[in-house]
């Protein structure tokens, strides 16, 4: 990544350097600057099975058992010697016990005898193959087997699932439900994982105002905050709530001295664009390091990236919609990668059919808020949330997907295919 590692020196307008100027970075090539220059945290923990959801495993884990330890069966049914299925017509075989899960079948199984046996059961020594309720027929205390059947069928070998030496979870992987699960059937109940990273939010506007205080005209109660905390609670990090800062040169520097003294990375909403009471990007362009400030996004388009002291540092806009979509598309992945995830890609879009006009300017790639839905017939749908302003929040709130729109595209009228990035996918 292209970073300006040098506080800049007095009089040296951001917009000078790349990523600043009025070509702003594509999506794809800003995710890809701060990912490649993010170095995940160090520092580990061993945590308990149960409450390692979501978080990231800081070493392989390999496997100091086969699963299944024992061959067992995948089918309720009746368990024999592959060699005594009938080549042709039906063969009756005597029915000598039965094999439980957890309770096995202890005694002998010869030729022409079964086994009843039920799903997850341990297979007797002297058989190889189970052949399915369903397709047996019972005469006279006999299990009668048809011909059409083959020797090993519906039986779950030693180490199907994970061997014994194997590794079965790499290093950087984070912990969904399934992985829970694995590292269960090993007999794992500590797992080693990263730190969690810290992150130290702050707003910045004059004009914001805690929830329960009276407003004065003018005045507006303080949202991002509250959307922040949620959307980084999902993503297994420590919250630094430091409030709101006021619009001051002192305020704002002493707000991110704080910060960084104290976190892994800083997010801030507000105070990035070029107003005369912006002063978090100034203080970050004389006393920090820069990245960039521009993304061809919509909503979104001012986000600036760098360092403060050693803290990674996202500066959001200020308008809550398009403080959300930032952080989706741009600071969710760095995030991750600063976890020490290794799935830090962007999600993936599937096609719909979009149900109304949308209106859209070339020149931006758009994030439209929108209603994804299923027909019958298995094809998805779209339609819109509505007005599409950056400070509309209700438009977030109604809505269970982004409707992506290319850079270059324009309207899209009603029975066009679009590109949806369903929330489900966002964490």
């Amino acid at each position: 990544m292209t970073m300006a590692h040098d506080p800049l020196p007095a009089g040296v307008d951001p917009c000078e350097l790349p990523g600043h100027g009025h070509a702003a970075l594509r999506l794809d090539e800003a995710r890809s600057r701060m990912i490649a220059d993010i170095v995940p945290v160090t520092g580990e923990e061993s945590v308990d099975l149960r409450a390692a959801l979501g978080r990231v495993l800081a070493a392989d884990v390999r496997s100091t058992v086969d699963v299944p330890s024992q061959r067992n069966s995948a089918m309720d049914g009746y368990a024999l010697a592959g060699r005594d299925l009938p080549a042709s017509g039906t063969a009756a075989y005597e029915i000598v016990g039965t094999s439980w899960a957890g309770r096995p079948y202890r005694g002998d199984v010869g030729r022409g005898q079964c086994v009843r046996i039920m799903t997850g059961a341990v297979l007797p020594d002297t058989t190889d193959t189970v052949v399915m309720q369903e397709q047996v027929r019972l005469e006279q205390g006999r299990a009668v087997i048809e011909a059409g059947h083959h020797a090993g069928q519906h039986v779950r070998p030693v180490g199907e699932d994970i061997r014994r030496g194997e590794v079965a979870l790499l290093a950087g992987q984070a912990l969904r439900p399934a992985h829970l699960g694995v590292l269960a059937s090993l007999g794992v109940g500590q797992v080693t994982v990263r730190r969690r990273p810290r992150v130290a939010i702050f707003s910045t506007g004059d004009e914001l105002r805690p929830i329960g205080v009276e407003l004065a005209p003018g005045q507006i109660h303080d949202s991002n905050r509250y959307s922040l905390h949620g959307m980084l609670i999902r993503l297994q990090v420590e919250v630094v709530d430091l409030g709101v800062v006021p619009d001051t040169r002192e305020d704002t520097q002493h707000a991110l001295e704080s910060a960084a003294a104290q976190a892994d990375a800083i997010i801030t909403s507000g105070g990035v664009s070029v107003g005369d009471a912006d002063f978090v990007t100034e203080t970050l362009r004389r006393h920090g390091r820069f990245g960039f400030w521009k993304v061809a996004i919509k909503p979104g388009k001012p986000l600036a990236f760098g360092r403060f002291r050693q803290a990674w540092f996202f500066g959001l806009p200020g308008n809550p919609v398009s403080a959300m979509v930032t952080f989706y598309q741009l600071v969710q992945p760095a995030l991750r990668t600063l976890a020490g995830a290794l799935d830090a890609d962007p999600p993936i879009l599937v096609h719909a059919v979009c149900e109304t006009r949308l209106h859209k300017r070339p020149g931006r790639l758009e994030f439209q808020r929108g209603v994804l839905a299923r027909l019958p017939s298995g094809a998805y749908t779209v339609r819109s949330t509505g007005h599409q302003g950056a400070g509309v929040l209700r438009s977030m709130s109604e809505a269970n997907c982004f409707i992506v729109l290319p850079l270059e595209q324009g309207d899209v009228e009603p029975g066009a295919e679009v590109e949806v990035q369903p929330f489900a996918g966002l964490v």
